[in-house]
């Protein structure tokens, strides 16, 4: 069953970003609803690294009782690992980065993203899952490191 929180996000601005997101997960947390939904995000730039990030989703009877119908929390975690052999590919090296994923969580307004930054003196990938809001930035974020021992 698609989510309303899922389905506001397909049908307002639909799912863009450079890799597609698969569910693996999702754990009820009340009475309500509220689920914790947990996704497998492969790298499409950095074969063999997969990043699992979870977050908070909305219910129906949540948005009904507390209004604000078109946002989700900002809150988000994220972990990557190697999960085969790592090919780095065409892969943005400047210390900005580049949006590997990013999912619409709200009508218009915020997004949440997950962003690769190479550190080459460390020869480590970064992984920082922050929302973005065009009015109000987020402090709310996440990190996970996966380390390029003998990468390609």
């Amino acid at each position: 069953m698609i989510r309303l929180g899922k389905w506001l996000a397909v049908a307002a601005l639909g799912i863009s970003g450079a890799a597609q997101a698969e569910q693996v997960g999702e754990i009820g947390v009340d009475w309500a609803g509220n689920d914790i939904v947990i996704e497998a995000i492969p790298d499409p730039e950095v074969a063999g690294v997969t990043c699992h990030i979870a977050y908070f989703d909305r219910s129906f009877i949540d948005r009904v009782a507390n209004g604000n119908w078109f946002e989700d929390p900002s809150n988000s975690s994220i972990s990557c690992r190697q999960t085969g052999p790592i090919t780095v590919g065409d892969i943005d090296r400047s210390e900005d980065g580049e949006d590997v994923f990013r999912t619409s969580r709200s009508i218009v307004l915020k997004t949440l993203r997950v962003k690769r930054i190479f550190d080459e003196a460390n020869q480590t990938l970064i992984y920082v899952a922050h929302a973005r809001e065009l009015t109000q930035g987020s402090a709310k974020v996440s990190m996970s490191t996966v380390p390029l021992y003998g990468a390609d």
